[in-house]
């Protein structure tokens, strides 16, 4: 029988890899804590580093602004849909 794969939120990983990084306790011991292997708990911190400057970044678009072109070209289509319904409703209604 398949054991099937567990899933970690991101606010999960960064609470593990930020415990992690203070190195109040081992590895071991938090891997313990959160039934965890500890290389995962190494890949998180590695993780976390590697990518700590993009919360300085002013580059990275916040999630947002990265959906705002997709947010535009839905609401068009919305209101040209709109348009359709109310001429047909007008036009059906009669």
């Amino acid at each position: 029988m398949k054991k099937e794969r567990r899933k970690f939120s991101a606010s999960f990983k960064a609470k593990v890899a930020i415990e992690a990084i203070k190195e109040i306790s081992t590895s071991q011991e938090l891997a313990s804590k959160y039934q965890i292997h500890p290389t995962q708990i190494t890949a998180w911190k590695r993780e976390f580093l590697e990518n700590a400057e993009l919360v300085f970044s002013k580059e990275a678009p916040t999630t947002k602004e990265a959906e705002n072109p997709r947010e535009k070209e839905l609401y068009t289509k919305i209101g040209e849909l709109q348009v359709q319904l109310d001429f047909l409703k007008k036009v059906l209604g009669k």
